[in-house]
């Protein structure tokens, strides 16, 4: 063999490098193993104790051979796969597997002493064992010694099924590595302790120093000096500044690293080009986390976004997390910490709603908009360009903040919308979460975001929100409408509705409004221009008491200009007492005014029980309707996802393979592979034979047993009821024949038809179920009824797999032609479970397999005995990264900037 015959060395794919998160919340980076490590590689093991040693190969071990070093470094990233945890530029830790079989490999990693217990060994047991799956590696082995506990606990402690057994003084581990959903919720779970941690960090800063400080007044550095001293900050705050002696009377120092004490969170306001010599500051000073409120990255265009990638990877390299850059800041209202690290001189109220939003110039108007209603936050960020820190950090820290019962986002771009629907939907069952995501029409994005074109349509994105329980709103007023209510009221236990207040015209508008948006009034009570505050105590305590009534409206306008205090005062005492909410419309204010207001004791701004009021009637019912949706969708039991039983995965899995053996570049699937994928779930695809000629189409027919049709299935002839391109019922060769000659008058270029035969199945209601692979959602699912006036009305439903029974059975009903599959004049039901079994399947089969890139069943005849499947197309292509995020944790890999289509 010569040399150029040689086969080339597999490269170790992209994906397998990635920032991660460590236990502490601070961050690492985990790559393979390359022969250039080798120097780090003897580094690293010259500062492992010698007892770590000894638990890694059984026997004294001082140092590695020239053999050892080049055996560990040297792998071929197939059957030998080797991994490095980096951290400000050392090694920290080494792992990798040796695979003994072609299914099985032997494991083992170790970590340097001082980073132990920080969960390195978990995390490179989650991706050695993604790897080795990517691989064909199906179970691992490993020998461990019986003294050496913290390992033989990261294994157990894993999620696999592991088994284990004493031999020679060593215990044996063996243990599939299949991402079952135990080994999937540990991780799940070490994910959201180490984002939430990180967080924390910020929140709950005893130190901060502001770097850019100025002593003129106009300057942004003075103005986060300005506004951390007055709002009463109750850490140390440094300032650095290096031409300055003192800065707003505290001593100014030259570095970070010459601040004689800790510094928790530093906030850097220097020019974007000497940002990067800042984190080289900070990470040598030991500094927890940046909040770079500095411009002049991403958002400037191409020479921004290198110099904010180049940011990133340096601060993550030395284990900083970062809010920014071009950012507000971030804010904590807990007297306890009472932490203004932002550009606003205004510290919103004590309250208990977080806030999430990207625009640091929004975030201004935002934090005025909360105190001008009363609302009160618990804690605020402002994350700018959203390179590293992103909502997805704050909803896993805001779920067991108890401080935040309420949680509002408002988004320009979702970099992980797959890991945002799976957090927002854990979330929202302990607290509701409030959206409003800008560019929804266009899906535009501000420059500096991190994010690719979405493929799946806008309606895939609301579906998305409502499947994970997110009450998504249109703009922040209606945002702060439903924010105020959540905030302080209880949820409704259902749609029906009392409306109580003085004004007819006022009753009318809200009852109208309540129809418009699915409430039900039970009860309208209008007292009269001349009511007294004991008839509006009188009328509520008897619709708050009666059991057909779930939540109460409650309209004040009173005929002369007084106070109304009195009348105040008895819906503030309704108000608290009540278990079911009452909101108003009182004297037309807006929030929640300060009569309306109930003592809290936390020292929030206004108390449980506070009734908010709105300035419109149909803001009121508007923000009523929405909390009733998400009480609604709250109280519908989690359903359970398809079980292993039903489906076979690696039968599908093995049939997909075979076709990328034999078509690397991917192809559309064949009849007769297509027929096996669909029964691999369930799902039996009724055979259609192309024919070219009346004389195949004859043989065809009596092949099929005859009652059969002929129909045209070119893309431009397909579910045209303008066309008659189909004939049913043909039991005879003339029939055939027939039909072949008046299809061929009627269709122009007759040879471009693709004409095919087919059973004749029973009447039914068509309709299609599609799915596609989107490049940020991973598989999206589509639902409708088949034919034109669908696609034209865009009348389909959409949900993220995979689906439990309620996901299928609200997307078959969300459609606005679902009446057809519910008796519509007259006609049969259809067996509605069916159609909801093969959505499930459907979502099913594309959770499984990413290589599918785009399955369709066009044509599903739904009928009273059930569903035939038709007429179905499905393609499959390579994938490079098969979803790997899905079953390690990382860090965004595209550290914050706008990026084109990959």
């Amino acid at each position: 063999m010569s040399a150029t015959d040689a086969p080339q060395p597999v490269k170790a794919p992209r994906h397998w490098e990635a920032d991660v998160l460590l236990r502490d919340g601070s961050t690492a980076h985990i790559r393979p193993v390359q022969p250039e490590d080798a120097g780090l590689l003897v580094e690293f093991y010259a500062r492992v104790s010698d007892q770590s040693k000894y638990f890694r190969f059984f026997t004294a071990m001082p140092q590695l051979s020239e053999r050892d070093v080049r055996r560990f470094t040297e792998v071929d990233h197939v059957d030998r796969v080797a991994f490095a945890v980096l951290l400000a530029g050392q090694m920290i830790s080494f792992g990798g597997y040796e695979r003994v079989s072609p299914t099985e490999a032997e494991v083992a990693f170790l970590v340097e002493d001082q980073h132990q217990g920080r969960g390195i060994g978990q995390l490179l047991l989650e991706h050695l064992a993604q790897a080795g799956r990517e691989r064909g590696v199906e179970k691992f082995i490993g020998e461990v010694l019986p003294d050496n506990q913290r390992m033989l606990q990261t294994f157990h402690d894993a999620g696999y099924h592991v088994t284990g057994e004493l031999a020679d003084g060593v215990v044996e581990l063996a243990f599939p590595i299949d991402p079952t959903d135990t080994a999937m919720g540990v991780m799940q779970h070490r994910e959201h302790r180490a984002e939430a941690a990180s967080i924390e960090r910020f929140f709950n800063a005893r130190s901060v120093a502001v770097i850019g400080a100025s002593r003129r007044q106009d300057t942004i550095g003075h103005a986060l000096v300005r506004n951390l001293v007055l709002g009463d900050f109750t850490g140390r705050v440094y300032v650095v500044n290096p031409t300055s002696a003192a800065v707003s009377g505290m001593p100014a120092y030259k570095t970070v690293s010459d601040i004689p004490d800790d510094v928790d969170v530093a906030i850097v306001a220097v020019p974007a080009e000497s940002v990067q010599d800042v984190v080289l500051d900070c990470a040598a000073k030991g500094v927890h986390g940046l909040v770079v409120i500095s411009s002049g990255f991403a958002e400037t265009g191409e020479e921004g976004r290198q110099r904010q990638r180049r940011l990133v990877g340096l601060a993550r390299s030395y284990g900083l997390r970062l809010i920014g850059p071009n950012c507000l800041g971030v804010i904590n209202t807990d007297p306890a910490r009472s932490l203004n690290a932002s550009l606003s001189s205004l510290m919103p109220n004590r309250g208990r709603a977080g806030f999430f939003c990207q625009s640091g110039a929004l975030g201004s108007a935002i934090l005025e908009k909360t105190n001008d209603r009363g609302l009160g936050l618990s804690t605020f960020v402002s994350a700018g360009n959203r390179a590293d820190v992103s909502g997805n950090d704050l909803l896993q820290y805001w779920e067991e903040d108890e401080s935040t019962e309420v949680v509002l986002l408002y988004l320009e771009s979702i970099g992980n919308p797959r890991k945002f629907s799976r957090i927002a939907r854990r979330v929202s069952r302990r607290k509701p979460i409030i959206a409003v995501r800008s560019g929804r029409t266009t899906q535009g994005v501000p420059m500096g975001h991190a994010v690719r074109t979405i493929a799946a349509p806008q309606q895939a994105v609301d579906a998305m929100f409502r499947q994970a329980g997110v009450i998504q709103v249109d703009t922040l007023d209606e945002m702060f409408d439903v924010a105020q209510l959540l905030a302080h009221q209880p949820l409704p236990k259902g749609r029906q509705v009392a409306v109580v207040g003085n004004s007819d015209a006022l009753g009318l508008l809200a009852a109208d409004a309540a129809a418009a948006v699915g409430l039900v009034v039970n009860k309208s009570v209008s007292m009269g221009a001349d009511a007294t505050a004991e008839d509006f105590e009188d009328a509520l305590d008897a619709a708050i008491d009666d059991p057909d009534v779930d939540s109460v409206i409650a309209l004040y306008i009173p005929p002369i200009n007084v106070s109304g205090e009195e009348v105040a005062n008895v819906l503030a005492a309704v108000g608290e007492q009540s278990d079911k909410p009452l909101v108003s419309s009182f004297l037309g204010a807006e929030g929640v005014p300060e009569l309306l207001r109930v003592p809290d004791v936390a020292g929030s701004t206004a108390g449980r029980g506070s009734v908010p009021s709105y300035p419109a009637v149909e803001a009121a019912v508007r923000a009523l309707a929405r909390v009733v949706e998400y009480a609604v969708w709250l109280a519908t039991p989690e359903g359970s996802p398809v079980a292993e039983e039903d489906v076979d995965a690696v039968g599908a899995r093995r049939l997909i393979n075979e076709v990328l053996m034999h078509a690397p570049d991917g192809r559309d699937l064949e009849f007769k592979e297509l027929h096996g994928l669909l029964a691999c779930y369930g799902i039996d695809l009724w055979e259609a034979r192309p024919v070219a000629s009346a004389d195949e189409a004859v043989a065809a027919g009596e092949d099929l047993g005859w009652n059969v049709i002929l129909k045209a299935t070119a893309e431009h002839l397909r579910q045209r009821p303008d066309l008659a391109h189909v004939r049913r019922r043909i039991d005879r060769a003339d029939e055939m024949r027939e039909a072949w000659d008046e299809l061929h008058q009627i269709i122009s270029e007759p040879e471009t038809a693709g004409f095919v035969v087919q059973r004749n199945a029973d009447p039914g209601v068509p309709v299609s179920i599609g799915s596609l692979e989107d490049p940020l959602f991973g598989p999206v699912v589509q639902f409708g009824i088949s034919g034109p006036l669908t696609e034209l009305l865009a009348d389909r439903a959409y949900r993220i797999p995979p689906l439990d029974e309620n996901d299928a059975a609200s997307m078959v009903r969300e459609i606005k032609s679902s009446p057809m599959l519910f008796g519509y004049r007259g006609s049969e039901v259809v067996d509605i479970e069916d159609v909801e079994r093969l959505v499930r399947m459907v979502a099913q089969l594309k959770n499984d397999l990413p290589q599918v890139r785009t399955l369709d069943l066009s044509l599903v005849l739904a009928g009273a005995a059930g569903c035939e499947v038709l007429t179905a197309a499905a393609r499959v292509e390579p994938v490079l990264d098969p979803r790997s995020d899905w079953f390690v944790r990382r860090l965004s890999t595209i550290p914050g900037d706008t990026l084109p289509d990959a």
